[in-house]
């Protein structure tokens, strides 16, 4: 299937300023209302990377690190403060969306639906409610999902053309993606298996090891330290996510069920979902379309369906890690909304059917943002907790907190303070913890009963008769929204 080569202009200037006008709301929204609760080590985490502290070796970090040294390289250049963060995480996230967008303007099969077909795209997914809340946030949405996306361009592209530099590219922007998450690790085998499989130009072979080349590269700085601290990086990376994630959360099983379940109440993702098995059936059966063209609704059907089952044992899983999958669905769904819309009035105008498609996904994002998370915490909040705590606390002084304060206040965190996810029960030997940098839980708590801090900020994470004792620790404190701080030690 190849692009259309005469296609007028307009029409895809109508598709760019769309793109602008979405950059400009997730701008909008990424400095004014966007946040996540675990963006905080994320922050701080880059924070440290910009003042010359190493992930793994001088603190504990339980991610892949691309996306930390990413947002280090913007903190060098625009400052370290979220509203950086976000900001790049706000374009990565609309250049995603305009690459899957741009992709259905070039390939869809009917020439005269691909304008439609683009549209519809920018709608299913830059209307989605999880892209919207946290694909601008300082996590490795943003930019998992524009490598992500990239790759799978590249590796449609990989196998119409004889070279290997498509292979090389895709490999690439694959190990970007996982080198930011491993939530969509299994990305990478499917797209270069899906290269030697159906390749039709070239040689299948060298295009298959210049994809594993470009998808080394992005795993170099993960290399680094592990011939460094094998042992340390290995459990750090691995095996504390694949084994110690849930430990101390009694519900998490629960929880998982919840938000694998979560598509039956949201009408956005039951939408999706309807309309992607539709399209499916359709390509599959009753279209005629080429077999190019079905070959490649069949790696967005595998990478939606392998890198789904992935995330589905991520425990616990949430509902927002499905966005790094999302524009892959809506390639599926795109085919069921031509399948139904030409069935139903196969003369009528496509903008009716494009229109009640953005004004659903529109309501459900309206509902999700206005009513839902109307009154939810945002940065501006943790803000006025981290005044606080600049006011109370003489330079210097250590302070107990959450990393989102360690990074806004630009205080060095203590100890194994720098991911507050690590204090649970591991059950490893004390040398191996020390090697971690991690602070056991009962010794963290047995600081802030010693008072060795000179300012504690509770926002509902110390053991709850810690919390009971710290008024006769402390001779002031104030409620700031959901936190509490204590200062001026008895």
């Amino acid at each position: 299937m190849q692009p259309e080569k005469n296609a007028t202009p307009s029409p895809y200037l109508m598709l760019c300023g769309l793109a602008v006008l979405f950059a400009a709301g997730m701008l909008y929204y990424s400095q004014t209302a966007a946040f996540a609760w675990d963006e905080g080590f994320h922050l701080l985490t880059a924070q440290l990377i910009k003042n010359g502290k190493r992930p793994y070796l001088d603190f504990f970090f339980p991610q892949t690190p691309l996306n930390a040294y990413w947002n280090a390289f913007w903190f060098r250049l625009f400052g370290d403060t979220w509203r950086t963060a976000h900001a790049v995480a706000a374009v990565c996230t609309t250049a995603g969306v305009f690459l899957i967008g741009d992709y259905a303007y070039r390939r869809f099969p009917d020439v005269a639906w691909r304008v439609p077909a683009a549209f519809a795209i920018f709608f299913l997914v830059g209307l989605n409610v999880m892209v919207v809340e946290f694909g601008p946030v300082a996590q490795a949405y943003g930019l998992c999902l524009v490598s992500i996306v990239a790759a799978f361009r590249f590796t449609v592209l990989t196998v119409e053309e004889r070279g290997f530099v498509y292979a090389f590219a895709a490999g690439l922007m694959a190990g970007v993606a996982s080198g930011s998450s491993l939530l969509v690790v299994l990305a990478c085998p499917i797209m270069a298996i899906w290269i030697l499989v159906f390749n039709r130009a070239g040689n299948r072979f060298l295009k298959f090891i210049a994809f594993g080349f470009g998808n080394a590269i992005p795993f170099t700085p993960v290399l680094w330290f592990y011939l460094q601290k094998p042992r340390e990086v290995l459990f750090t990376v691995f095996q504390f996510n694949f084994r110690y994630r849930s430990v101390g959360w009694k519900d998490a099983t629960a929880h998982d069920i919840e938000a694998l379940t979560g598509f039956l109440v949201s009408s956005q993702a039951s939408m999706l979902c309807v309309l992607a098995i539709a399209g499916l059936f359709y390509a599959v059966s009753r279209s005629g379309w080429a077999r190019e063209t079905l070959r490649e609704l069949y790696l967005c059907a595998a990478l939606f369906v392998v890198v789904g089952a992935h995330i589905a044992t991520a425990h616990p899983t949430f509902e927002r890690y499905y966005l790094l999958i999302t524009p892959f669905l809506a390639v599926l769904a795109v085919a069921g909304i031509y399948w139904i819309s030409t069935s139903i009035a196969p003369n009528d105008d496509w903008r009716v059917t494009v229109a009640l498609v953005a004004m659903f996904f529109g309501l459900g994002l309206w509902r999700a943002l206005a009513v839902d998370e109307s009154g939810a915490m945002a940065w501006k909040d943790l803000e006025a907790i981290a005044a606080k705590v600049q006011e109370v606390t003489p330079p210097g002084e250590p302070i107990w907190s959450e990393e989102h304060f360690y990074f806004l206040t630009k205080r060095t965190p203590p100890y194994g303070m720098e991911h507050e996810n690590s204090h649970k029960p591991l059950g490893l030997s004390d040398e191996f913890i020390r090697a971690l940098h991690i602070l056991p839980g009962a010794k963290m708590q047995e600081q802030v009963r010693a008072g060795m801090y000179s300012t504690v900020v509770v926002c509902d994470d110390l053991d709850e008769g810690v919390v009971a004792d710290l008024p006769n620790i402390y001779n002031q404190s104030e409620e700031i929204g959901e936190c509490t701080v204590y200062w001026g030690k008895k």
